[in-house]
Order: C-alpha cells, then structure tokens, then sequence
C-alpha cells in the first residue's frame, strides 16, 4: 500500500477499551450503519435483527470493547477516528454458522473480516485498504492461519457506500484473497491463508 500522500497522516491502532469514546463518535447516532453497531454477525439464531438493531447494540458493542471481546482497528486523521475495521475468530459469529456458505468448513484458526466503516470524507481514498493491511497484521499475531470475507463485486458495477461495509472483492483480491470454493449461496467467500501471502 502506498502510504504517501492523502494517507500520508493517517496513523491505524488497535482497538483497546481507551479508545471506545472515539469508536462511538465515529460511529455516530445510527451506530455505523442502520443502528448495527457491528453486531449483524454476532447474532445468535434465537434473536431478530429488529429486536437487536439500535440500543441494544450500542449498548453490546460497549460491553465487548470494555471486556476485552471485541477486535478491530480505528484510522486516525491526528485525534479523530475516521476509519474502522472489525474481525474476530470466525466462531465469534453465529449467523455465519447458519449460511449455506460456510456449512462444514473449519473454524480453528479462522478469523473473519466482519465490516469497514469509514468516514464519508475519507471513503475512495484508501483508508479501508489500510484498515485491511494492519488487521491482517494483528490476526495473524493472534493466530490466523485463515482469513475469511463477504466483500461485494463491485468489477462490473459500483454500489452505493452502504451496500460495501463488508470491503469490495477488488481491495481483498490485492492483499490475496481468492474466491472459496464450497457451498454457494448468497454471501460469496473470500479467503487467504497467512502463511501463503
């Protein structure tokens, strides 16, 4: 990743329960997108989405920042968060576990790409690129053997901002990633083995 220019000043760490205040003024009032407050993958079977989305997941997320649970990355312009990248060990989310997509794959050592968020001042000009390259990093600290993803193909198409919070085919397909084989559904995988990249 060319680091020069724009990004030049942007500086990415690790999320710790410090930097919480920082996360939710990024976040802002609609928690990220649609009042998720990355909690759409983390959603057991016995939930709805509705009954979740909003207070009730701000107030989730808070909890796992504090405890330790939550992993990710913040992207800073001086003081101010204007990117994030979530990604936990892929059986921190149980609604993976009920897509056809991944029925019968391996979880030990898998860690999964979960959602970027970034600024809309910031969005097409690489931060969530380098979101990527220091979450990769900081997976494969903590273990990974194999990154998983659900970006969207944007090849053919561009989709509005809100569609592409899991990260685009493009920007994964250059730091490795290749298209899973196994069951088909509708969330397509990504995956990359560390050891290989």
């Amino acid at each position: 990743m060319d680091r020069s220019g724009v990004l030049a000043g942007i500086v990415c760490r690790e999320l710790e329960p410090a930097l919480w205040p920082q996360l939710e003024t990024l976040f802002g009032k609609n928690g990220a997108c649609g009042g998720c407050w990355c909690q759409w993958w983390r959603i057991a079977g016995v939930e709805h989405w509705k009954d979740v989305k909003g207070e009730v997941a701000h107030f989730r997320l808070c909890r796992q920042v504090q405890e330790g649970h939550a992993h990710g990355v913040l992207a800073y312009d001086g003081d101010r968060a204007v990117g994030w990248c979530s990604f936990e060990p892929r059986s921190s989310f149980p609604r993976l576990d009920r897509s056809p997509s991944f029925k019968g794959t391996a979880t030990e050592g898998v860690w999964f790409v979960g959602c970027f968020f970034v600024e809309r001042a910031w969005r097409r000009r690489g931060v969530a690129d380098l979101l990527l390259e220091e979450s990769l990093k900081l997976m494969e600290r903590e273990g990974a053997r194999i990154v998983e993803a659900c970006p969207k193909d944007t090849h053919d198409k561009a989709q509005p901002d809100a569609f592409v919070y899991t990260g685009t085919c493009a920007m994964f397909e250059h730091y490795g990633f290749s298209a899973a084989e196994g069951p088909k559904s509708s969330i397509a995988v990504m995956r990359t083995r560390l050891a290989a990249r």
